[in-house]
C-alpha cells in the first residue's frame, strides 16, 4: 500500500467505501462521481500505478473478476450494454495513478456511450505502423 495513494486508502478500508465485492486481492467499489447507474471500479489490494507496472499474476486475475461483476451487474441492474474499461496516463484519461478499471453499466435511453474519432491512414502508413509494432 502506498500511503498517499488514495485508491490504496479505499482499497485497503482506510477510508470507507460503497464496497459490492472484495477478495485477498481486490476491492470493488461504486464509483464516488459514476458515469451511470452502477458504474463501479476494481481496485486491486496493491499499489500498481498502471498497467505497465501491475503484477503478471494479478493482471491474469483482472479480466475474469471483471467477467463475473459485468454479469452479475447485468442481471442485477437490468442494463442494456456494459463498457470494460482501463486508463493508463494523463492523455488516456487517467486521473488517479493506481491501475484499476471501471465497470460501467449502459443503458439505452442513458448517457452516450464511450467513443472516439477515428481516423484514416494509407496502406503505406498502416504497412509502416505494423512493422513498428510487429513483435
Amino acid at each position: 500500500m502506498k500511503d498517499d495513494c488514495i485508491f490504496c486508502k479505499l482499497a485497503n478500508g482506510v477510508i470507507p467505501t460503497n464496497a459490492i465485492y472484495e477478495d485477498d486481492d481486490f476491492k470493488v467499489i461504486l464509483d464516488a462521481a459514476p458515469a451511470t447507474r452502477g458504474h463501479a471500479l476494481i481496485l486491486p489490494k496493491e499499489h500498481y500505478a498502471n498497467v505497465y507496472e501491475i503484477a503478471d499474476d494479478t493482471a491474469a486475475k483482472v479480466l475474469p473478476l471483471a467477467k463475473k461483476l459485468a454479469a452479475h451487474m447485468t442481471e442485477k441492474l437490468n442494463c442494456d450494454g456494459f463498457n470494460i474499461l482501463q486508463n493508463n496516463g494523463e492523455a488516456a484519461g487517467q486521473t488517479v495513478f493506481h491501475f484499476h478499471v471501471h465497470l460501467i453499466p449502459r443503458y439505452k435511453d442513458g448517457a452516450p456511450m464511450i467513443g472516439w474519432s477515428h481516423q484514416n491512414f494509407s496502406e503505406e502508413e498502416m504497412a509502416q505502423i505494423r512493422d513498428v509494432l510487429k513483435f
